[in-house]
């Protein structure tokens, strides 16, 4: 497949367009000099629209469109529950964890956990993400969004890497967050008018003139297998979603984890002109996720009738893409170089953002607010470098990225849960039972996949939170409490929404009720 010259120009007018558009609204007031929170956190001035767009900016990457869209053709609509369940994961985060973020003024998931319970845990957390970010998060960007652009255009995939990284890097090099947040209404809009584009042709082929309904009625009926929420035992993929264990168990953990707890997601809402800005945000995310599995995981499943046979299946999204009419390809093209460019540059700007403020800044010498952002600028630079030569070794072996993302990170996001959640809420916790959690997480989860090889991953994360929850638990009033290093206030937080917000989380529960339903 390779694209026409009316194609190319839809491209490459939307690459220059989001590339100026970024630098424009990232330039500063005559006289004014551009500060850590301009670059970090946008001034802190983002309103909802821009919240809610840039959050699921910042998650609709490659590794959904490309990963989950190759796991619907492998599984089915049962990964969709990555998708639904986040919406519902999102109302929890506006309503009980963003009131004490934007309270405190926190910047950086760190920097909650140092004034929370100390300087060891934040450090320990700092390097995780770190290491988290640049060799999960933004290889797979790299990776699965160079096997898009390599089967579309037909360049060579290492070049496509290359080419991404470099772009991403230089869009949100000046401005940093502002310059991703305040384009991100843009991307979004893209993104989910050439997913939709996708998923309806897709349809409207298998109806076979009868038009996009009956499309659908037929792949429903030739396969019904791929249309179960919930899978039996005997479905040859319940090891990644184990029944109804997705809707009890350790998914909970791991959206809880990415939605309230991960800074590339989180630093979106942080940058709000306030509590109210930030939970309309949230909102508006949370009703764009329920949308989202039509455009990723949809076509995946299209492709078992119209794409039998894939080696991979992450080749799904791709080769449904050839389905596309001349100047509809260059559009959809275009949407997933958005989601690519997006998601990949939010997560560069998170790296520069942790590095620069809990390494960096925490140097014995004083910085100044220059400093800082030439740091970031830094920062961000060799982060895609490394992605870049990382990518290939890391990601080139398998088949499912998507479920090698989750599987790797399950093995620290309890503890994650665990420290974030009693930090929170329980203020006896302390800094030995979070060391705790953190280390015992992991330990847990390599003894419990080791020793316990059948047990999905999902039901292991579940488990290996209540073990890390008893363990701080445990650790904390076993040592000494001391309260000195709690400097986060919760006793003024005020708890209450408003009522947009409490009508639409309604709806979202409403609606999330009827597809599990429809589809259980």
């Amino acid at each position: 497949m390779t694209l026409s010259g009316l194609d190319i120009g839809i491209v490459v007018a939307y690459l220059a367009a989001i590339f100026v558009l970024a630098q424009w609204v990232s330039r500063e007031k005559a006289g004014h000099t551009k500060d850590a929170k301009d670059y970090f956190l946008a001034s802190k001035s983002l309103p909802w629209w821009a919240i809610g767009a840039s959050l699921i900016a910042a998650n609709i990457s490659a590794e959904q469109i490309i990963g989950m869209s190759g796991s619907g053709y492998a599984i089915g609509l049962a990964i969709a529950s990555y998708e639904w369940m986040a919406a519902a994961t999102l109302l929890i985060v506006g309503k009980w964890f963003l009131p004490v973020f934007l309270r405190n003024g926190i910047y950086t998931m760190p920097q909650f956990l140092e004034q929370r319970y100390g300087t060891r845990i934040r450090t320990l957390m700092a390097v995780f993400w770190l290491g988290l970010y640049v060799f999960v998060n933004v290889t797979s960007i790299l990776w699965l969004g160079a096997i898009a652009v390599s089967q579309v255009t037909g360049m060579d995939q290492m070049l496509a890497v290359v080419l991404i990284g470099v772009f991403a890097l230089l869009y949100q090099l000046y401005g940093g967050l502002k310059a991703v947040a305040l384009t991100d209404i843009v991307q979004v809009s893209l993104l989910v008018l050439g997913g939709l584009l996708v998923a309806g042709l897709t349809l409207d082929q298998l109806g076979e003139g009868a038009g996009v309904v009956a499309g659908f009625h037929r792949l429903w009926d030739a396969q019904p297998g791929h249309f179960e929420m919930i899978l039996d035992k005997d479905n040859p993929f319940y090891k990644d979603l184990p029944g109804i264990s997705v809707l009890i168990g350790g998914m909970w953990i791991m959206n809880i984890s990415y939605w309230g707890f991960n800074q590339y997601i989180i630093q979106r809402a942080l940058a709000a002109k306030d509590i109210g800005e930030a939970q309309k945000g949230v909102l508006f995310a949370a009703f764009l996720k329920l949308l989202m599995p039509v455009i990723v995981v949809l076509p995946g499943i299209a492709a078992v009738m119209l794409a039998p046979g894939l080696d991979k299946p992450d080749q799904a999204y791709p080769t449904m893409m050839r389905l596309l009419p001349t100047g509809i390809l260059g559009l959809v093209f275009a949407a997933l170089v958005a989601a690519i460019v997006a998601s990949l540059a939010s997560k560069i700007n998170s790296v520069a953002t942790i590095f620069t403020l809990d390494f960096y800044a925490k140097g014995k010498r004083q910085h100044s607010e220059a400093q800082l952002v030439r740091v970031g600028r830094i920062a961000a630079v060799v982060t895609v470098v490394l992605g870049i030569l990382a990518a290939k070794p890391l990601l080139g072996s398998f088949d499912q990225a998507f479920q090698y993302i989750q599987e790797y990170t399950g093995f620290f996001t309890p503890g994650i849960v665990v420290i974030f959640v009693l930090g929170l809420f329980w203020k006896r916790a302390n800094e030995a039972g979070a060391l705790a959690a953190a280390i015992g997480s992991f330990a847990l989860s390599i003894v419990l996949k080791l020793a316990w090889p059948a047990l999905p991953f999902i039901d292991r994360v579940g488990l290996v939170f209540l073990l890390a929850l008893a363990l701080a638990v445990v650790v904390s009033l076993a040592t000494p409490h001391a309260p000195e290093k709690d400097i986060i206030q919760t006793r003024d937080v005020d708890y209450r929404t408003g009522v947009p917000f409490n009508i639409g989380a309604v709806a979202v529960l409403a609606i999330l009720a009827a597809l599990y339903t429809l589809f259980w």
